[in-house]
């Protein structure tokens, strides 16, 4: 894969605000931008939209249909996303909305693809204090810097990959193990598989410690609030080479148990890197809404936390009663591939 960057925008090359920042950003790099019709597959991918207030763009609605009614068009592609905003709201909804279509397109992600605008540009305030510059010189080194990463995304691969399963389920009544049980058996022979579960004892949510608290405590390796995430999470996350989250819906939500352990990983992630660790997630719902927590496992793990995203990484099924996932229509070619491919995405 070359080192050139096609960017993918609406019918017209970006203007105002987004335009500038673009032109500053990627300055010195090989851009082109994609025509309609053309393939984007095993390409390296930046897509710029601009909302506006009411955060709708027909663009990007028409980018996201033409995603989502073209399974596999962006196979073999590495992606990235900016999205600046015109009003306080939307962009993150966007961003998210947009990096899984591509993802179920068959595009991978490394870890934090997504550079987000807000009109005001207050969410780049910790970042231009860190780099003792102003707002709009932190919003265009992020975007150099996200260019960078999907330029130089080359995923670590091992002979044995240490794969690290995060759950909060009943064994006993879990279609979300179920699923996982058969994905299991299937890898044990290539991988290391090491399986936690956070169901049983108190998980303490994450209650937002100063920065030099969690700082303190994470160059230490732990948190403040110790438990399950400090004894076991942490060692087995700075040893694993992925992370599979084993995700029945809630609510249309993470579990309670899984979020508060996806916010207890900010103490380890002040400190240590994610971006060599793939996430990979089951998802099951027992009616709908599968998109909406696949949404969160993109946005939190990889958006948030910086794990990449490799093509192929979220499953998702829909099956109610105990039992019921592992009798679905097809399901187990489905998670023979999803199997297959995770071994592809770590293996050497």
């Amino acid at each position: 894969m070359e080192r050139e960057l096609t960017l993918v925008t609406g019918p017209g090359p970006p203007m105002g605000r987004l335009g500038e920042t673009l032109h500053a950003a990627l300055a010195g790099r090989t851009v082109r931008r994609a025509r309609a019709g053309e393939s984007l597959e095993n390409r390296r991918l930046l897509f710029a939209f601009s909302l506006p207030e009411s955060g709708v763009n027909p663009d990007l609605y028409g980018l996201l249909s033409q995603l989502r009614d073209h399974p596999g068009c962006l196979r073999g592609s590495v992606g990235s996303a900016v999205v600046d905003g015109a009003g306080d709201l939307y962009t993150k909804a966007a961003g998210r909305d947009l990096l899984l279509a591509a993802h179920l397109a068959g595009c991978a992600f490394p870890g934090r693809p997504l550079a987000e605008a807000t009109g005001s540009l207050q969410n780049f305030t910790v970042q231009a204090r860190n780099a003792g510059c102003d707002l709009h010189a932190a919003y265009r080194l992020a975007v150099s810097g996200l260019a960078e990463r999907v330029l130089d995304f080359a995923p670590l691969r091992r002979a044995r990959p240490k794969v690290l399963a995060l759950h909060a389920s009943s064994r006993a009544t879990s279609n979300t193990l179920d699923l996982w049980g058969r994905v299991r058996a299937r890898i044990e022979g290539d991988c290391e598989v090491r399986e936690i579960g956070l169901r049983n004892g108190t998980l303490e949510d994450c209650a937002g410690c100063p920065y030099t608290t969690c700082l303190h405590f994470g160059e230490r390796g732990g948190c403040f609030y110790g438990g399950v995430m400090v004894q076991e999470v942490f060692p087995a996350l700075r040893e694993a080479d992925a992370v599979v989250l084993l995700c029945p819906n809630y609510n249309d939500a993470l579990s309670a148990n899984l979020t508060a352990a996806v916010n207890r990983l900010t103490a380890l992630y002040r400190t240590a890197s994610f971006e060599d660790k793939a996430v990979f997630a089951i998802v099951v719902s027992g009616y709908s809404g599968g998109d909406i927590v696949a949404g969160q496992v993109v946005s939190a793990l990889c958006v948030n936390k910086g794990f990449r995203l490799p093509p192929g990484a979220i499953l998702m099924e829909t099956a109610n009663d105990a039992g019921a996932a592992l009798r679905l229509p097809g399901v187990g070619e489905r998670l023979e591939r999803f199997a297959e491919n995770l071994l592809e995405q770590l293996k050497l």
